[in-house]
């Protein structure tokens, strides 16, 4: 299961991706980003591209509280079922985000049980998430922005395993996905797509990573 990543070139998110008001106050690195952590978005808001902080872990507009996060794990949503399920088809037709990060973590077993490895592009850039969000209001009128990440099966021969991965946007794609004109689902399952090995580099990471409490640049470091 997919539930971990990496985000720490803060400032290297405008230039990256196209944001003419920038990184708003108080976006800050984080090696291990977990569900419920507020984590940076991109969205398109009259037509321009901005980023917002949103609580990871979607939560449905008619949610009593936000206690699914933990039961349901909407942290994550299965592409192959997003336009069948009604907790997703909307928002993936209508509220589609990315969702920036520097590489995600995987966990293999071994001997000595499980460890954690550190999957990035195998250039080391900046990348985005395919991601919906939502709009949660709560019991006292707060406003909640929330989202989740879509995976995708993949097969990992540097792990020697198959695991859900968390879907990358191709950066030709970015525009279209997230374009809120578009709603077609083959124009959005084209955007979808699982990396092979070759495009990724895969290391080993931290054992301390199994705590959601651990932090720090220490976490990319066996």
């Amino acid at each position: 299961m997919f539930d971990r990543y990496a985000i720490y070139e803060i400032e290297s998110l405008r230039d990256r991706f196209s944001l003419p008001n920038g990184v708003p106050a108080g976006v800050k690195r984080n090696y291990n980003v977990s569900p419920t952590n507020y984590v940076p978005v991109i969205l398109v808001k009259d037509n321009v591209r901005v980023l917002q902080q949103m609580n990871w872990g979607f939560v449905t507009q008619g949610a009593k509280d936000m206690n699914g996060v933990f039961r349901y794990k909407t942290f994550s949503a299965k592409s192959e079922t997003v336009f069948n399920k009604t907790m997703w088809r909307d928002a993936v037709r209508s509220r589609r985000c990315i969702i920036p990060a520097n590489g995600f973590y995987e966990w293999t077993k071994t001997d000595a049980g499980k460890h954690p490895y550190y999957t990035q592009l195998a250039d080391k850039s900046l990348f985005g998430f395919a991601g919906v969000y939502s709009s949660w209001i709560d019991p006292e009128g707060k406003e909640h922005a929330t989202c989740a990440i879509l995976t995708i099966d993949g097969h990992s021969t540097t792990l020697r395993q198959k695991n859900r991965r968390p879907i990358i946007i191709s950066k030709a794609d970015e525009q279209l996905w997230l374009d809120p004109v578009v709603v077609d689902a083959n124009d959005l399952y084209g955007c979808m797509k699982s990396y092979t090995d070759d495009m990724l580099s895969v290391t080993k990471a931290n054992t301390a990573l199994t705590s959601p409490k651990a932090k720090g640049s220490g976490l990319l470091i066996p």
